[in-house]
């Protein structure tokens, strides 16, 4: 089985900065991308980031040029450096590792991710 651990989430005031890191556990592969989606009570678990085997990355409109997405495949740990945070980013985030789904799945549906860690909390306040 594969295990997501999610963590770095807290507390933090508008403009400030936060670091999300998700350690990998189990059978992982370097070679399928990874992702972070995020979750508000009474909203839709929407996406994030993701980066894939080869680095490339692709956000969010609302997080680009806040959010870099990185991972290191020698500790299976995928990083969330978020920048210039604003209230509307609470919520819980999530990371997840891409299944074996087909790729007309595209990244940001949340149904191309077979694993998924706890989440971590990030509040901003104002």
């Amino acid at each position: 089985q594969v295990q997501l651990v999610e963590s770095g989430g807290g507390l933090v005031q508008a403009g400030g900065s936060l670091r999300l890191s998700c350690a990998a556990s189990g059978r992982t592969s370097s070679t399928y991308a990874m992702a972070w989606f995020r979750q508000d009570p009474g909203k839709e678990r929407s996406f994030v980031a993701t980066i894939n085997w080869s680095g490339r990355t692709d956000y969010a409109d609302s997080v680009k040029g806040r959010f870099t997405i990185s991972r290191d495949n020698v500790k299976n740990t995928m990083y969330l450096q978020m920048d210039s945070l604003k209230p509307e980013d609470t919520a819980v985030y999530y990371c997840a590792l891409r299944g074996s789904t087909p790729d007309s799945i595209y990244f940001t549906d949340r149904r191309a991710y077979a694993y998924w860690g706890q989440g971590t909390q990030v509040t901003v306040s104002s």
